[in-house]
């Protein structure tokens, strides 16, 4: 989808260096300057030690910088303190990993449900969206497995509805292909291509070139710098 409202993230100089003034620094990110626009689904892409996951921690304000800065729809994130930062992960992002993370004892509508559990949202009202979630998905028929009653790939489709359940603009899907099988992965990044057509911010973090090439733009990595862009 194209760009239908300006940058959602800009980042502009950003650098992160861990243990910096000792014999163990590691300058993990190098003055990095990207921007992604609103509907945009974008790779970055990289090997191990490339930076990719480094910068996935900050655009998800699980980090902050050493220099530079990152707004996030607007909102200069370097200056948040961790409450702030954290309340704005909550309200903007939507996480899924390789590893989809659910809760083996509860079912799928309430591992749905989970982001809801410890605000004011009342039950009626978690379960409702958390079923509307799972319909996004398409997998409403299956609110009441447990996890091991699921395949990877409908484990998968729980954790993206979960990624859902507060209508993030933002989707950040680290290595999400990476436990499934090759045609279940492709259904998988079929579901994030029709939810940025939908006007939903899709970032994909991959080391693997053919799952990026699904995103509309490609943010290659290299000793923490990125070191090329596509388009």
């Amino acid at each position: 989808m194209a760009n239908a409202g300006g940058p959602i993230i800009e980042i502009e100089a950003l650098g992160k260096t861990y243990a910096p003034g000792t014999e163990a620094e590691v300058r993990a990110l190098r003055d990095v300057t990207l921007t992604i626009g609103r509907g945009d689904y974008a790779a970055i892409m990289g090997a191990s030690g490339s930076g990719k996951t480094t910068l996935m921690n900050l655009i998800g304000c699980l980090d902050t910088p050493t220099t530079g800065r990152y707004r996030l729809d607007g909102v200069d994130v370097s200056t948040l303190d961790v409450t702030t930062r954290a309340h704005l992960r909550r309200d903007k992002i939507g996480f899924v990993f390789q590893s989809f993370q659910l809760l083996s004892r509860l079912s799928a509508l309430e591992n749905v449900m989970m982001p809801l559990v410890y605000g004011s949202t009342p039950r009626g009202e978690r379960r409702a969206r958390a079923l509307a979630a799972l319909a996004s998905v398409g997998l409403e028929a299956r609110a009441g497995h447990r996890p091991t009653q699921l395949s990877g790939g409908q484990q998968q489709r729980v954790a993206i509805a979960r990624a859902l359940i507060n209508d993030p603009p933002v989707l950040l899907a680290d290595e999400p292909t990476g436990a499934l099988d090759s045609k279940t992965g492709a259904d998988v990044l079929a579901l994030f291509d029709g939810l940025c057509r939908q006007g939903r911010t899709v970032i994909l973090i991959t080391h693997d070139a053919n799952v990026a090439a699904h995103a509309g733009r490609q943010f290659v990595m290299r000793d923490g710098e990125i070191s090329e862009s596509r388009p």
